[in-house]
């Protein structure tokens, strides 16, 4: 089978917890027919679902306009994509560090220029620049200021695949009947019925006050919106859909604070382990739990 996986990679990316997120994936339930995935992120969750259950409909939305370029364009024209991305492959991988550098930094000015042009023509090369820098930039981050520029450093990678053109490929052809939408979750309720699972994937509340690294998109998530969140969850809920939520666990920082267990009362909260850097050193690495919180029985 032609299994796909993300095509960027993208800050908490589900790789790692999709054994876990699988045992309460309730597809076996005859009456569950379509998907909704309102962060949809790099897509881990997505593929693996499209790949093992085929729902009939799926919907999937970012409020991340770079990134959702990127799928459509991968959708409706992905031999030009991966025609841009084997050019970018090769003229980076010639080159020594002291060149890949200098090359990093003009696809990063070329990529921010195109995106204020915001010319529908552009919408292929910015996917491409979009992705080639997912693969060469430091971590692999997508981040951008308080102007909107992108602006993370470059990475050191030996040998980074930029073109991996089967899977792109294969996602295209998985991406063919999906919605795919720009914009906020709410947008998804008119999608979601009784016979839709919806995986809700927000940006985590931030585990210490100075981890305000939500920033990947240029609006922060912050304790109101996690609220609001939880509200939507309520009402889709009540609509009798499935819902499972993932987010970060504040006991493992302080035992006391039941900001989830509060907010999502009445719903089943369980705590998984993940293995997560719990601060920028990376020396802070190790078992952390993560939270999923669903009304799936």
């Amino acid at each position: 089978s032609n299994f796909v996986k993300p095509f960027v990679k993208w800050a908490g990316g589900k790789g790692q917890l999709l054994s876990e997120i699988d045992k309460f994936l309730p597809f076996a339930n005859p009456a569950v027919k379509k998907y909704a995935e309102p962060f949809v992120g790099g897509g881990a969750v997505l593929f693996h679902i499209i790949d093992r259950y085929e729902p009939s409909e799926i919907y999937i939305s970012d409020i991340n306009a770079e990134l959702i370029n990127a799928y459509e364009m991968i959708r409706s024209n992905v031999e030009s994509v991966i025609d841009n991305l084997k050019i970018l492959q090769f003229e980076y991988i010639s080159l020594d560090d002291e060149g890949r550098k200098k090359y990093y930094f003009a696809k990063r000015e070329l990529f921010n220029s195109v995106r204020l042009n915001r010319s529908k023509k552009d919408n292929i090369e910015k996917a491409s620049l979009m992705i080639f820098l997912n693969k060469t930039c430091f971590n692999g981050l997508y981040r951008v200021n308080s102007k909107g520029v992108f602006n993370v450093p470059a990475g050191r990678y030996k040998n980074p695949i930029i073109c991996d053109e089967q899977n792109l490929r294969n996602i295209a052809l998985k991406l063919r009947k999906v919605n795919i939408v720009c914009g906020s979750y709410e947008q998804s309720e008119k999608f979601i019925d009784k016979h839709t699972f919806v995986y809700f994937d927000p940006p985590y509340r931030p585990l210490t006050k100075n981890a305000s690294f939500t920033a990947y998109s240029e609006n922060g998530f912050d304790d109101n919106e996690q609220k609001e969140l939880a509200n939507y969850f309520r009402n889709v809920s009540e609509k009798k859909a499935f819902c499972l939520l993932s987010n970060s666990d504040p006991k493992n920082i302080d035992e006391n604070d039941n900001f989830f267990d509060e907010l999502y009362k009445g719903y089943k909260i369980e705590r998984v382990s993940a293995k997560r850097m719990i601060n920028s050193k990376g020396n802070a690495r190790g078992n952390i739990s993560e939270l999923l919180i669903t009304n799936i029985a």
